[in-house]
């Protein structure tokens, strides 16, 4: 698990613009919110992954907890999966920011029905948790995912946003959440990255603009209403 450190003169630019507070959202409605877990497949997480994030087999325990806490509080937990096809379907990322045998691993390994596209065997989902497909980083590039159209039909407005990799698709999803109107919670010890550096970058940015950067107790404080 990563040490999240936010860096004193950010912290205190976006409390001055708050009004002196540190977080903008201090009470939530359980049946509006969503917990949102990005990616935590084998392809990911598992020990020896094409792309393995370490840090992310140290997160499960508290996106369980979450994700417990929020179902029996009438919330949602939403699970994704980073999905390819065909290289051919983005080539600017599969193209341009990879060699060809790299790239060619990467869309077998996510694949629908191969090993490295499942979910971990370790999360605990609920028989209404919703598992969704994503084809993009970001959960609402539009056509990625029906993430939006999901969400928007259940009446969810704060989002709680979980998983891997904290400066690559999570990120990605909390920046766009927060412009389509919803209030984002980011869990700092619930999201991993391959460093503290590329973890804490992404943390210090959304919490400039983006969004309430909180610890999994504290979530779970909002989440009971204490």
């Amino acid at each position: 698990m990563h040490t999240t450190i936010i860096d004193p003169v950010i912290r205190a630019r976006y409390q001055a613009l708050k009004g002196g507070r540190e977080f903008a959202f201090t009470r939530i409605e359980t049946y509006r919110t969503a917990l949102l877990v990005i990616d935590m497949q084998n392809g990911f997480v598992e020990e020896g992954a094409l792309l393995e994030v370490p840090a992310a087999r140290g997160i499960v325990e508290n996106i369980n907890a979450l994700s417990v806490a929020l179902r029996h509080a009438g919330g949602l937990s939403v699970f994704f999966r980073f999905t390819t096809t065909s290289a051919d379907d983005w080539p600017v990322y599969f193209q341009d920011f990879q060699n060809s045998e790299f790239a060619q691993s990467e869309v077998q390994t996510f694949q629908h029905g191969s090993h490295g596209h499942a979910l971990i065997p370790q999360l605990d989902i609920g028989p209404d948790d919703l598992v969704l497909d994503k084809s993009r980083f970001s959960a609402f590039t539009p056509g990625a995912s029906d993430a939006l159209e999901t969400l928007k039909r259940r009446g969810i407005d704060t989002l709680f946003i979980s998983g891997t990799l904290s400066d690559c698709c999570c990120g990605a999803t909390a920046r766009d959440a927060q412009q389509l109107g919803f209030k984002v919670i980011f869990i700092a010890d619930a999201n991993a990255a391959l460093s503290d550096a590329e973890h804490n970058s992404t943390v210090n940015a959304l919490a400039a603009w983006f969004a309430d950067i909180r610890t999994t107790e504290q979530a779970l404080t909002l989440i009971q209403g204490d």
